[in-house]
């Protein structure tokens, strides 16, 4: 019978042997698999919620508009609880109509002046904040989250209470600066200045949202880039063009386009403050909708304004998109 004994080298001490490790299972690689695809499947899990919560709370409505805009729906309609379908009459009878047409133009030059007044006024005051001292910034800080938090209407009522006509601050303002053809001028009987006084309360209720977003973002670039620019030669231009610039450009691009959804869709600010007056010249299209739909209760017809508005919508933010992406790939 034969014994097998550990090798020794000449030294006496027991030699090394290599471990030999088995070979794992086939169904290892089963188990280590699992986990991965789980881990890949997370973050669309995370998402299912909010993209259930979307089709719920979005996709329903829009559907049921869609399908209302191809039905002849009215009071009698109503009250029988009769469904008639009437195809795309609403939309020939909208799209044939002048008076969309004119509206749709004048809802784009509303939103295209806004927009710029705003985030042209909330850029500069966004670079104000990264320049002021620490109180300074507080005090601002506290102004815009104030007007920005006060509610929509509420904010509307005071507006109309600063330029009503004969006691208003503004007219009593004006009156006592010299003005005195302005002591009792109407600022809601002409379309110019009907659309006056909702953009700058529009302007002011939006400025702080950009504000306070590009100063957040100014707060992201590196000091050591503006040191470097100044060790150039760079004036606070320069300094601008070549550093500041290049950072806020994306979320430059971001508020802008959040800005054209909300201003394109305002709603309570035209209607609260003239119920878009004098003589409909400041219906824009959220406007035109309700009128048409609640207001003459041609429920069909305002829902087909109001798909209309939706795909116009698009359309704008769509060019914008594609310029933007035009853009980017031309600075790669």
């Amino acid at each position: 019978m034969s014994v097998q004994t550990e090798g020794t080298d000449t030294a006496g001490e027991p030699a090394v042997r290599k471990a030999r490790v088995p070979a794992s299972p086939r169904g290892d690689d089963r188990t280590f698999g699992a986990p991965s695809r789980r881990r890949a499947a997370a973050p669309y899990l995370l998402l299912l919620p909010a993209l259930l919560a979307t089709l719920v709370l979005l996709g329903w409505p829009l559907l049921k508009n869609g399908l209302l805009s191809f039905q002849n729906l009215n009071p009698r309609q109503l009250i029988q609880h009769l469904t008639e379908w009437n195809g795309v009459d609403n939309y020939q009878e909208v799209l044939s109509a002048g008076e969309f047409w004119r509206v749709v133009e004048r809802s784009v030059i509303f939103t295209a002046v806004n927009v710029v007044l705003i985030m042209v006024l909330g850029t500069l005051i966004g670079l104000l904040l990264a320049r002021l001292g620490k109180r300074m910034r507080l005090l601002l800080l506290f102004g815009l989250v104030l007007a920005w938090a006060m509610p929509i209407i509420a904010a509307t009522t005071v507006y109309k209470w600063l330029f009503a006509q004969r006691f208003g601050v503004v007219n009593w303002v004006l009156d006592k600066l010299g003005w005195h053809s302005m002591a009792d001028h109407n600022w809601l009987q002409t379309q110019f200045s009907t659309f006056a006084v909702v953009t700058l309360l529009l302007v002011w209720q939006s400025i702080p949202f950009v504000a306070i977003n590009l100063y957040a973002a100014t707060t992201t670039i590196p000091r050591e880039l503006y040191e470097a620019a100044s060790l150039d030669g760079a004036g606070a231009w320069k300094n601008f063009t070549s550093v500041t610039l290049p950072f806020l450009r994306p979320f430059l691009y971001a508020t802008t386009f959040l800005e054209v959804i909300w201003i394109f869709k305002a709603f309570p600010q035209i209607f609260a403050m003239n119920e878009g007056g004098p003589d409909h010249l400041t219906e824009t299209l959220p406007i035109y909708a309700y009128v048409e739909g609640v207001g003459n209760q041609h429920f069909g017809l305002g829902a087909a304004i109001s798909f209309l508005t939706i795909v116009v919508l698009l359309v704008i933010t769509s060019y914008y998109l594609r310029m933007v992406l035009k853009q980017e790939e031309d600075e790669l």
